[in-house]
């Protein structure tokens, strides 16, 4: 399985391998509609043709980089961005050469050159320079994730780790398999994508009863719930195919529309390493499930 150049909150990377059984043999066109990371597009090699959305502009622009920019360059600008903001290079130096080992980590040794580059990130325009510190910025950052406020400004924090043997590996493979399957990307809200009646629809949307990152200023809503369940039974009618990756239950709460709308179509049980898959609404269980408008 192909792992995303970054980490996302919510990512299936650890699901992969439950959801693919029950994707189509063949698809005309796949869509992954709510892309995050783009490890589903990654790793589903069934399609002639991709298209990747996500609502999250800086995002998508940073996703058409790494598959429009070689690797090449993206690690020469990366050594540039080290060079200038004093950022550690275990790659090329270790750990020993800083002092400290990788479980201590380097968050002190980096904290004020990655501030730096936080800065200069929120505050320039020019579009191909943010789109290589927005990935220096999620290598240096906590837990290599891509995080936002509610302004659109990049808030998350150092981390532990540098631009080590590991990142460059999965930018190596992730580069690749995008560049191989040339996706079209966009940013739209998921409701304005034209659809036809050969495509397959891959959602994995912020999940209402969830505080997941990407849900924590209140982005996703009851009334975006239905308006996503209305557009898949639109799907459904015009004859296409989806998937739905959601939660029915997490902790004590119960998403009970979509647990009655899903009763139309074919609901597959997920066993989740990071939701604790329950049937029953104990505190800390929960309940994620991929819904289908086909039979696999």
């Amino acid at each position: 399985m192909i792992k995303s150049f970054i980490n996302y909150p919510g990512g299936k990377y650890r699901l992969m391998e439950q959801l693919l059984p029950f994707f189509p043999n063949h698809a005309n066109r796949m869509i992954d509609l709510f892309a995050g990371s783009g490890v589903v597009t990654s790793n589903y090699n069934n399609a002639d043709e991709y298209l990747v959305n996500d609502i999250n502009s800086q995002l998508i622009s940073l996703l058409r980089y790494i598959r429009d920019v070689s690797v090449d360059k993206v690690e020469e600008k990366m050594k540039q961005i080290i060079k200038s903001y004093q950022l550690t290079d275990t790659s090329k130096n270790g750990y020993d050469y800083y002092g400290v080992n990788s479980n201590k980590g380097l968050a002190s040794l980096n904290k004020e050159g990655f501030l730096n580059l936080r800065k200069k990130y929120n505050e320039i325009d020019n579009e191909e320079e943010k789109n290589i510190i927005l990935y220096a910025l999620i290598v240096y950052g906590f837990n290599n994730q891509i995080r936002f406020n509610r302004y659109g400004k990049f808030n998350n924090p150092v981390g532990k780790r540098d631009f080590n043997d590991k990142m460059k590996e999965k930018l190596h493979i992730f580069s690749q398999n995008w560049k191989e399957k040339k996706p079209k990307i966009i940013s739209k809200d998921f409701a304005d994508i034209a659809l036809k009646s050969s495509d397959f629809i891959y959602a994995d949307p912020p999940y209402l009863i969830t505080t997941a990152v990407y849900n924590e200023n209140g982005g996703w809503t009851s009334q975006d719930d239905k308006r996503l369940m209305d557009y898949l039974d639109y799907v459904n009618t015009i004859g296409a195919k989806f998937a739905l990756s959601n939660v029915f239950i997490h902790k004590q709460q119960i998403n009970r529309p979509l647990i009655e709308w899903s009763r139309q179509y074919h609901v597959i049980d997920m066993e989740s390493s990071y939701f604790n898959s329950n049937y029953h609404a104990t505190r800390g269980s929960s309940k994620e499930v991929l819904v289908i408008n086909y039979k696999k």
